[in-house]
């Protein structure tokens, strides 16, 4: 199958040429390598996740103790992917690829894969963001309804009364079931862009789960006489506390009904410019302070990630300015909400999903 194509809009080029040299220009005139502080960060992060199994490990006595530092660790794992998973995936954390593709390989020891992950997030979701069977971050799982002109069936049409049990179990389904579809199922959206798998990434995602298991789950029944509830009941809260913080942190800027999901028209071809499609699919947050831009990875800023992919979080808050003067003297579609009015726009998409109200309106 063919590739979408954006709209072609001379006009729409030379704009972004022009906003492009005024981000450029914008950070050429900051002196400094805010990049250290990233780099800083890929090292203390993971020391601080690890740190904590090991405190839990040496504390298995106290219950509360080892489930406190796993759920922690959920926490943390998270703010991995912020800040340093994501970044090393776009190549923004060192100026050598390997140095970045090397510490993307700590996805693989957190239970996640590093292989599979970069192809959805650069090929998919950077190249369609909310395109749907292109966008593999709005693929549809069945229970719930993302895409607003997609008739909800079965279940979908209560998705609004029981999203909140879905979500907290939104690691769970990447580790046992997303990663292994993308790998082995034929009818998933990765294959579009991916193509063949090579059989090496297969054999090393297998084995790095089973290490991921082996170290979370078997090493403290096996080795320091955890019990097998406290082992398993510990694990499961990790991964519900990452689950919810990774959502609410992902979740407000992209799947509301404030933003666009364009359709394909029969040529695969898109309604907007690469330009303007950024724009009409993404919003950003209103936060700003020092704890979102340091320690949650400036997620705030999300249409600035969108256009400029090649410039780290640390130098979002700059892009934005400019992003958003800019959007205002052309008339381009930036959007900026408030956290949790961004959280309840997404339960409203939902809840209209769930109860057709885009057919109601084209009728």
């Amino acid at each position: 199958m063919e590739k979408p194509v954006y709209l072609k809009n001379p006009d729409d080029i030379k704009l972004f040429n022009e906003l492009r040299n005024k981000v450029n220009q914008r950070i050429e005139n900051i002196s400094e390598n805010r990049d250290i502080y990233i780099q800083i960060k890929a090292v203390i992060l993971p020391l601080i996740y690890f740190a904590l199994y090991f405190i839990a490990l040496f504390n298995a006595d106290k219950s509360w103790m080892y489930i406190g530092s796993f759920v922690l660790m959920g926490i943390f794992l998270v703010l991995i992917y912020l800040n340093l998973i994501h970044e090393a995936a776009h190549n923004n954390i060192y100026k050598s690829k390997k140095l970045n593709s090397l510490l993307l390989h700590i996805f693989d020891l957190v239970g996640a894969n590093s292989y599979i992950w970069k192809k959805r997030h650069i090929a998919s979701h950077h190249a369609y963001p909310n395109v749907d069977g292109w966008d593999t971050d709005i693929e549809q799982s069945g229970l719930l309804l993302i895409v607003p002109w997609i008739k909800a069936k079965g279940v979908q049409k209560f998705q609004h009364w029981f999203f909140f049990l879905v979500y907290p179990l939104y690691l769970f389904n990447w580790m046992f079931i997303r990663d292994f579809r993308d790998f082995f199922d034929h009818e998933r959206v990765i294959l579009k862009t991916q193509g063949s798998i090579p059989l090496i990434e297969k054999v090393k995602m297998v084995s790095y789960k089973l290490f991921y298991f082996f170290y979370q789950i078997a090493v403290p029944v096996l080795f320091f006489k955890v019990s097998v509830g406290l082992a398993l009941g510990a694990w499961f809260l990790q991964v519900i506390a990452a689950s919810i913080f990774a959502l609410f942190v992902l979740l407000p800027l992209h799947p509301l009904p404030d933003n666009a999901f364009p359709k394909l028209d029969e040529k695969n071809g898109l309604p907007f410019s690469w330009l303007r499609h950024q724009f009409e699919v993404t919003n950003d947050l209103k936060e700003n302070n020092w704890f979102v831009r340091n320690i949650l990875g400036n997620f705030n800023f999300h249409v600035a990630h969108h256009l400029f992919p090649n410039y780290s979080y640390m130098y979002y808050n700059e892009i934005t300015e400019e992003i958003e003067e800019f959007a205002k003297e052309h008339h381009l579609a930036y959007k900026r909400f408030p956290i949790f009015t961004a959280l309840g726009k997404h339960v409203d998409l939902l809840r209209q999903n769930a109860n057709n109200a885009y057919y109601i309106l084209e009728e």
